[in-house]
């Protein structure tokens, strides 16, 4: 009897497609060249990071893909998928609409009761922080090329917090980044190249 084949859990991700390109760079260029997160550059190098491009075009279909990809998460080995970005560049435009999501992504996770083992993390090209204006350079910070719901463990979360003491000062020290780059800073710095692009 032949062996039944396996699928990998990880799947194939189209080297040229534009949106997980410009993912990459902005991942590359800001989140880890300007150490505004210092968990994420581990992961990135040992490609631990999965790429999902959402097909959805409604905002409420954006669940049925975050609902797949968490339980995917969940049920996979650390070693082989760390974290997450689903990626929605169809849906999800205005960040208003984004933000309504995010209260149905996090009772989405209490119903498959993995509140305790992964959490989402929001981005956004609008992203805008409670108390500040929209062109406020500190929103840049959560400002992504489309809309990301970035999913990650708690335990890697804890184990990055155990190997960086000072992780409570990473949302005040990347303002400071930002408000040393400024708007035209931000631009300069996007439009260069990251070191694993030719």
């Amino acid at each position: 009897m032949p062996a039944i084949p396996t699928t990998d859990p990880v799947d194939p991700v189209d080297p040229v497609d534009p949106v997980v390109d410009a993912v990459r760079h902005w991942l590359s260029r800001a989140v880890i060249g300007l150490n505004l997160c210092p968990f994420a550059k581990s992961v990135y190098v040992k490609d631990q990071v999965r790429y999902v491009v959402s097909k959805a075009t409604r905002d409420e279909d954006v669940l049925d893909d975050l609902e797949r990809e968490l339980r995917l998460l969940e049920e996979t080995d650390p070693a082989v998928i760390d974290t997450t970005l689903l990626i929605v560049p169809h849906a999800l435009q205005d960040f208003m609409a984004y933000n309504d999501l995010l209260y149905f992504a996090d009772r989405l996770l209490r119903s498959l009761r993995l509140q305790g083992t992964l959490q989402i993390a929001s981005f956004h090209p609008d992203y805008q922080f409670e108390g500040t204006g929209p062109d406020d350079i500190e929103n840049y910070t959560n400002r992504a090329p489309f809309p990301i719901l970035h999913l990650l463990r708690e335990d890697s979360i804890a184990r990055a917090a155990e190997a960086f003491p000072d992780a409570a000062d990473i949302y005040e020290r990347n303002q400071a980044t930002m408000r040393r780059l400024g708007h035209d800073g931000w631009r300069e710095w996007m439009a260069g190249k990251s070191d694993d692009e030719s």
